[in-house]
C-alpha cells in the first residue's frame, strides 16, 4: 500500500511539474528568461562559434522574443540559447528545458501528438546532395550507393517510400547531426546526402570549394517547417503565431529571409542562393499550422 501511494505521489508530482511548465508566458515573467532551442548546423539555424547562433529562422525567433517582451509589459528579457539536435529536441520541448525551438523541424501529424507548432515560416522539400562529378543526377542512380543522413530524421525513409525508389537499394550511414552527415559526402565516405534542401545548400556553400557539389533528383517531399512548442499551451502558442503573422504583415520575414538565402552570410560570406519557393510564399499568404500530410495529400 505504502509503495502504491509514493507511486501515486509520484504521477501528481509530475503531473503537476507539466502543468505548470505549460503556461509558459507565466514562465518567462516569472524568471525573466526564455530557452530557446536552436541547431548548430542547419540551413535555418545554426552557429558562428563562440555560443553565437545565427540563421534565418534564429533571427526570426529573436524577434518573436521581443515581441512576448512587449506582451509582458517587460524591460528585459534574458534568452538563453539551448543547441538542440534532431534526437533531443522534442524530449527537451516537453519536459521544459526548452521554451521554444526554431531550427529546422517538420511540422506533421505523428509529432503534432506530444508538441505544438507555430505557424508554418518555411516549406522544405526534401532533395538529394552530390559531388558535382559523380553522375548522379537521380534516384534510381543511387542503386549499390552509399546515402548519408542525419541520425533523428525521416529524410531517408521519405527516399524510400517515394515512388522511384522501389527497386532501388542503397546502404545508409548516419551522420550525428547535419555538418557530421555532409562531411560524410565530403569525404568519400558517402556518396549522396538526403536532407532538407535548404540544409544542402547552406552545408554546400559553408564548404570550402562550393563548385564541388550540387543538388540533383527528384523532390522526395515537400514539408512545412515551424517552431516547436509545447502542447496545450494556447495562450504561449498565439503569442508566438501572432508574431510570426506580423512578422509576414509588415514584409519583414520577407527581408529576413533575403537577408539569409540570397545575401552572403556569416562564416565564409558566401550566398546560400535559395529563393523563395511558391510554396513558401502560399503558406505566408494563408498563415496555418497544418502538417506535412495535408501537403502531401494536395498532390
Amino acid at each position: 500500500m505504502k509503495k502504491t501511494l509514493i507511486a501515486f505521489a509520484a504521477v501528481l508530482a509530475a503531473s503537476a511539474a507539466v502543468a505548470q511548465t505549460a503556461d509558459t508566458l507565466k514562465k518567462i515573467k516569472d524568471s525573466g528568461s526564455i530557452t530557446l532551442g536552436v541547431r548548430e548546423s542547419s540551413g535555418l539555424s545554426y552557429t558562428i562559434g563562440n555560443g553565437k547562433f545565427v540563421g534565418f529562422h534564429t533571427e526570426m525567433a529573436e524577434r518573436v522574443i521581443a515581441d512576448i517582451r512587449k506582451q509582458l509589459g517587460m524591460n528585459a528579457l534574458e534568452v538563453k540559447y539551448q543547441p538542440v539536435t534532431s534526437q533531443n529536441r522534442i524530449p527537451l520541448v516537453q519536459n521544459g528545458t526548452v521554451d521554444l525551438e526554431c531550427g529546422s523541424t517538420t511540422n506533421n501529424a505523428t509529432r503534432q501528438k506530444d508538441v505544438s507548432f507555430a505557424m508554418t515560416t518555411y516549406v522544405e522539400e526534401v532533395r538529394i546532395a552530390v559531388k558535382a562529378n559523380s553522375g548522379i543526377s537521380s534516384i534510381a542512380q543511387l542503386a549499390g550507393k552509399k546515402v548519408a543522413t542525419t541520425t533523428g530524421t525521416t529524410s531517408v525513409q521519405t527516399l524510400r517510400k517515394h515512388e522511384r525508389a522501389a527497386s532501388v537499394n542503397f546502404e545508409e550511414v548516419f551522420g550525428k547531426d547535419h555538418a557530421d552527415s555532409f562531411l560524410l559526402l565530403e569525404s568519400g565516405r558517402a556518396d549522396a546526402f538526403v536532407m532538407d534542401g535548404s540544409i544542402l545548400a547552406a552545408n554546400i556553400a559553408k564548404s570550402k570549394n562550393p563548385a564541388d557539389y550540387k543538388i540533383v533528383g527528384e523532390v522526395l517531399s515537400v514539408e512545412p517547417i515551424a517552431c516547436m512548442l509545447r502542447k496545450d499551451d494556447t495562450a504561449f502558442k498565439k503569442a508566438v503565431d501572432d508574431s510570426i503573422k506580423g512578422q509576414i504583415k509588415n514584409g519583414s520575414l520577407a527581408k529576413l529571409y533575403d537577408k539569409w538565402f540570397m545575401q552572403p552570410i556569416p562564416p565564409a560570406n558566401a550566398k546560400v542562393g535559395l529563393p523563395l519557393s511558391e510554396a513558401t510564399k502560399s503558406a505566408w499568404a494563408n498563415p496555418n499550422d497544418k502538417p506535412m500530410e495535408d501537403y502531401a495529400a494536395k498532390k
